[in-house]
């Protein structure tokens, strides 16, 4: 593929602010009949014109036991989780890189969901943020149309970077 064709399909995350937050959340698995999963990992990238500008992992305990899966997927034990700071404690860090920053997620729904979620669980104050944009929808009509398959929230990101030839980080 070549670099123009990539730029033009990268148009619209280029249109977006000079400066935002990227955010991913590594947890305890998936929303069930018990409720919301934790968090154990909140990963916080800052970008400014188009080049990381810092970047931060915040580690958290959960409230829940991490799942063989999860745990799978990202690589974090249960006993190794009860030794980080609950989100209670961690969130007088985070809060300050979230205040009034567009926050870019690739499956917003489910993890802006999920911060949300311990935002209310702690009772701690809630950012204003710029706004939520979910890259994972805004990227499905182009991922559609050159065959990269798709849930109904649109490509994954190891579909992406698998087809975009972009290093895993896993």
């Amino acid at each position: 593929m070549s670099p123009d064709l990539i730029n033009q399909l990268l148009w619209p995350f280029k249109q977006l602010p000079t400066q935002y937050l990227v955010i991913d959340t590594e947890t305890t698995g998936l929303f069930d009949a018990e409720g919301a999963p934790a968090l154990v990992s909140l990963g916080l990238v800052l970008m400014r014109q188009g080049d990381v500008q810092d970047s931060k992992e915040f580690l958290i305990r959960p409230h829940r036991q991490i799942t063989t899966e999860a745990s799978g997927i990202n690589g974090i034990s249960q006993e190794q989780a009860m030794g980080h700071p609950t989100f209670k404690e961690q969130w007088a860090l985070i809060h300050p890189w979230i205040e009034g920053q567009l926050v870019v997620i690739h499956n917003a729904f489910f993890d802006w969901s999920l911060i949300t979620d311990h935002i209310q669980r702690y009772d701690v104050g809630i950012p204003k943020v710029a706004g939520v944009f979910c890259s994972q929808r805004a990227a499905q009509p182009w991922a559609q149309s050159v065959g990269i398959a798709c849930s109904e929230r649109g490509p994954s990101l190891d579909a992406l970077t698998k087809h975009l030839r972009i290093k895993s980080l896993r």
